[in-house]
């Protein structure tokens, strides 16, 4: 085995994961934009806890 072997067996296995990724059609795109939104607003309201707290004790720089 080669490293021929191993970028055209890297190459097929991409070429197969898109080929399931084509038959989903929109979804996945869908998805993920949904994950990193909801993931924004966690991240915001942890930062909005974490900001209130620092002020409370005096902390805030």
């Amino acid at each position: 085995m080669n490293m021929t072997d191993v970028f055209n067996g890297t190459g097929r296995f991409f070429q197969w994961s898109f080929t399931l990724v084509e038959k989903f059609g929109n979804a996945p795109n869908i998805f993920f934009w949904l994950l990193i939104g909801s993931l924004v607003l966690v991240w915001l309201r942890m930062q909005t806890k974490f900001n209130k707290e620092a002020k409370k004790n005096n902390t805030l720089q």
